[in-house]
């Protein structure tokens, strides 16, 4: 364990049903557009990677080299989406769909039909103390889209993006790349998702427990990547 470094403020190792893991912080350049996944990855953990590892990785720098991360300069909002952006709760962990920009990716990629359907079910159940109903409705596609925050590495404070595109398809080409199971990861503070796993029988429970407590951190570390081990 002293080889490896946790993020400031964070744990490298998490204990699950009586067995520790480490979550080791791969920190890496900044990630344009231009950039190939794979060639991203593997030559950034090649040197840390180990058979039986897990790669996790954050579906921001996925979403970035799939082309689905865009200035919010380059993205009109519709009347649409301000107004139905006002009806949208703000967290203080993200901005999510609370921005007209934010929105406008919804409705490009999500489509206004199930944004509507999802508003509507948000409207049935918030008199009764529900909160959810919206992202349950609209799906992870809503859910990982984020938009610009001052904590973010420029020039992505600037920028809005969608969530990956074939989250599970990226997984699994990953995986026959680099030979190791691969997850796509969107965690924050408040919550974990597993967008994508190359392999069908890893237990997404499992995975998500391994970052409740959002080992990459939530601001600028620039640690898109985690390679999760047994520890010895």
């Amino acid at each position: 364990m002293e080889d490896y470094k946790a993020n400031e403020g964070k744990n490298l190792a998490i204990e699950i049903d009586g067995v520790k893991y480490l979550r080791i912080p791969v920190k890496t350049k900044l990630v344009m557009k231009e950039d190939d996944l794979f060639e991203v990855v593997n030559e950034y953990t090649k040197d840390i990677r180990r058979p039986g590892d897990i790669v996790f990785c954050s579906e921001k720098i996925i979403a970035i080299t799939q082309g689905r991360a865009f200035p919010i300069s380059e993205i009109k909002p519709s009347w649409l989406a301000k107004f139905l952006v006002k009806f949208v709760y703000k967290s203080p962990y993200g901005i999510g769909l609370g921005s007209p920009y934010t929105m406008q990716l919804a409705i490009i990629d999500v489509g206004v039909p199930r944004l509507l359907l999802g508003c509507l079910a948000a409207a049935v159940t918030k008199p009764f103390g529900v909160r959810g109903a919206f992202y349950k409705v609209c799906g992870p596609k809503a859910y990982a889209i984020d938009g610009p925050c001052d904590c973010t590495i420029p020039p992505y404070n600037r920028y809005a993006k969608m969530a990956p595109k074939n989250p599970d398809k990226v997984a699994r080409d990953m995986k026959t790349k680099l030979g190791n199971e691969f997850i796509v990861l969107d965690a924050n503070d408040l919550n974990v998702d597993i967008l994508g796993k190359s392999s069908k029988d890893l237990d997404e429970k499992f995975l998500k427990a391994l970052f409740k407590d959002n080992p990459l951190g939530q601001n600028s570390q620039q640690t898109p990547i985690a390679i999760v081990r047994r520890a010895e």
